[in-house]
């Protein structure tokens, strides 16, 4: 089978090559997986570089999320839910990059019937995160007032979804004005352009000068978003994709009465796994329900060789929605 290879680290994602290795075999716990789509993310450019927190043993195919048609199913009880041919979607740390995966197969679900591969392929680390900040963290109620930064990206559309399938009122902020309409089809009640020096002024305007009660906040923006929060506002930390890990003033979350938390959806597994069926069995009814509708970003890319072509869109913020990246190398005939 083709994949991307990674022997050492990389200057940049340019560097990846597609080789020729063997389709891997699957254990007794594990599905053989024929990759439809799989969906880019920020940090695979880290992972490449050696820079991201996870650093798999050389030499390795990058990519985390996935969604195809199982091949062959393992021979355990949970396995045999599974079954070949099934439409699935999950997530392995590696390996997505590829024509074929083996994956754990309690890490798939089975795609909804309204959901397309290449929705089902950004499916799995964003929404649940998405879900996880806004429901079990900040605990938005209906008619609260919810900002949510870089709404136009993978967690941004979710968490817009998501709030307003809670009853929230969305101010959704980017980073061009470009963006406005893609996320209003969203569902979002209001747009801002973070990139101007008057936004916290906008939001203030927007909700009448009370501020917004929850801020999800997958860029770094909490310093200057409390200039804009209600009293008892809440701030769920999702990311730091500006590249800078703030340092704020205490003085100013006790203003305000602001609880300030964070969300680590990856660590649940460890420390509330609990958790993870209310989560996904929330989302799946939105999805049957149509309150959620994975947003793909347009042109998908075709060939494991134009996934350096979708990780520089991705690292120049040209993107919205999910990036896809096809194993095939053209768009399956509809004959």
């Amino acid at each position: 089978m083709r994949a991307i290879v990674v022997k050492n680290w990389l200057k940049t994602p340019n560097d990846m090559e597609v080789k020729d290795i063997p389709i891997p075999v699957p254990k007794r716990t594990e599905l053989l997986v024929k990759v439809d789509s799989v969906g880019a993310n920020f940090f695979d450019i880290l992972l490449v570089q050696g820079k991201y927190q996870i650093k798999p043993a050389f030499p390795f195919t990058p990519g985390a999320e996935f969604s195809g048609t199982v091949v062959r199913a393992g021979e355990t009880a949970d396995t045999k839910r599974f079954k070949p041919g099934d439409r699935v979607f999950g997530s392995n740390p590696t390996g997505a990059y590829a024509e074929y995966i083996v994956v754990p197969e309690h890490q798939c679900f089975h795609v909804p019937g309204s959901l397309s591969f290449e929705q089902a392929a950004g499916l799995y680390i964003t929404y649940p995160t998405s879900y996880a900040a806004l429901v079990l963290r900040a605990k938005v109620a209906a008619g609260e007032w919810v900002l949510v930064h870089a709404a136009a990206g993978g967690v941004g559309v979710a968490a817009v979804q998501i709030a307003k399938s809670l009853g929230a009122r969305v101010i959704a902020a980017v980073g061009s004005e470009g963006k406005f309409d893609i996320i209003k089809a969203q569902g979002a009640d209001h747009c801002i352009n973070y990139r101007e020096p008057d936004w916290t002024s906008k939001v203030l305007e927007i909700t009448g000068g009370k501020g917004v009660d929850v801020v999800y906040d997958p860029v770094g923006l909490v310093e200057k978003s409390l200039k804009c929060i209600a009293w008892n506002g809440r701030v769920v930390v999702v990311g730091f994709a500006a590249g800078n890990i703030e340092k704020i003033a205490a003085n100013r979350i006790l203003l305000k009465n602001v609880a300030v938390t964070g969300v680590h959806w990856g660590a649940y597994t460890k420390h509330e796994p609990e958790r993870i069926p209310e989560v996904w069995n929330a989302l799946f009814e939105m999805a049957e329900q149509g309150k959620i509708n994975p947003v793909v970003y347009d042109p998908i890319f075709y060939g494991l060789e134009n996934a350096k072509a979708a990780l520089k869109a991705i690292a120049n913020r040209e993107t919205y929605g999910k990036v896809i990246v096809k194993p095939a190398s053209e768009p399956a005939s509809k004959l």
